[in-house]
């Protein structure tokens, strides 16, 4: 059975190594993660796959012991009836300049506009006054990637940042 598991919680030392025994202990497996410390809080999306005989209940009984004791906020289980194979993105869009409100969602709805899907996206505010902003997504870009590149430049005109697109290799993967 395939399940997506995800928890958030203070980040400390040890919330791998819980999530992870409570799987291996009941013969199942990560399939596909993604984890990152964000302001001093863990996040954690995984998707498992467990041997038939271990229920969701079971699975999450098993977790829920693990988010007691190691006090995190949240914990959700969910089943997956399939697993869709996964869309492997195609070019990198990079943004960056001042920080200021409103830069994710012009570039999100620019690229959804263009039926773009976005397969990862990373944001970073650094240095000081002002601050630098700095998104960077993997992309599945299905059109005229022309197009967009016209799109982008537009929007970081409009929102004052620069963007650049460029081709993702399969070896970066």
């Amino acid at each position: 059975m395939n399940y997506a598991v995800s928890a958030i919680g203070r980040d400390r030392p040890g919330i791998v190594a819980a999530i992870s025994e409570v799987l291996f202990e009941l013969g199942g497996n990560i399939d596909d993660s993604q984890m990152s410390i964000l302001h001093g809080h863990f996040a954690v999306m995984l998707v498992v796959s467990v041997p038939a005989e271990v229920g969701r209940d079971a699975l999450a009984e098993r977790l829920e012991a693990v988010r007691r004791r190691l006090d995190l906020e949240g914990l959700a289980v969910s089943e997956l009836d399939e697993l869709a194979a996964g869309v492997a993105p195609t070019h990198v869009l990079t943004v960056y300049g001042a920080d200021h409100p409103g830069i994710v969602h012009a570039v999100s709805t620019a690229l959804a506009e263009r039926e773009v899907n976005i397969t990862d996206l990373r944001t970073r505010r650094t240095g000081e006054e002002p601050p630098l902003y700095v998104m960077v997504m993997e992309i599945v870009v299905p059109g005229d990637e022309e197009e967009l590149r016209r799109a982008m430049a537009e929007v970081g005109d409009r929102v004052a940042v620069e963007v650049s697109l460029r081709q993702l290799s399969s070896e970066a993967l």
